[in-house]
């Protein structure tokens, strides 16, 4: 993995598994995964990553990503190292024009935004959970067409 796509991913899995509200805890969280940046850089990729700042219950504010709401922080996080190293996916099934995908908790908004960025044409969209991700296909895909779109971003989905 590139190491701007490697930094991006640990960024991901970062925010959405903990609460940070500056980016020097940013930047500090990434220095703990072994990443080294400047601030401007750590600001490009939270602009690429559409990342944004939302309230906390206490009126606090951290960084969320797109569509936040939509995502649970996972109460226990394993390190960010531990994150990229494990494998998220745990399994697939598809129904008709919709595939639904079963990860990890923490990973399926990560897993998602790979796939959306791979402008795969035969998806449609994506929506992501804490642990879910529903895929809808154009119509007519067939499911070995779509295990083989999805093998270059999910590499266990052949299992």
């Amino acid at each position: 993995m590139r190491e701007k796509d490697s930094r991006l991913e640990a960024l991901r899995l970062i925010i959405s598994s903990q609460q940070l509200g500056s980016q020097e805890e940013l930047l500090n969280a990434l220095q703990k995964e072994g990443f080294q940046l400047t601030q401007a850089t750590l600001s490009r990729d939270l602009k690429q990553l559409k990342v944004a700042k939302a309230a906390t219950m206490d009126g606090s504010y951290v960084y969320v990503l797109p569509n936040e709401t939509m995502y649970k922080r996972v109460s226990t996080p394993s390190s960010v190292r531990e994150m990229m190293e494990i494998p998220g996916f745990l399994g697939m099934q598809i129904s008709g024009n919709i595939a639904v995908i079963k990860t990890r908790t923490g990973y399926a908004s990560a897993i998602a935004w790979n796939i959306d960025n791979k402008n795969i044409p035969m998806i449609l969209g994506t929506v992501a959970g804490a642990d879910t991700i529903m895929i809808v296909l154009k119509e007519g895909v067939h499911r070995d067409e779509l295990i083989e779109a999805l093998s270059s971003v999910i590499p266990d989905v052949k299992k």
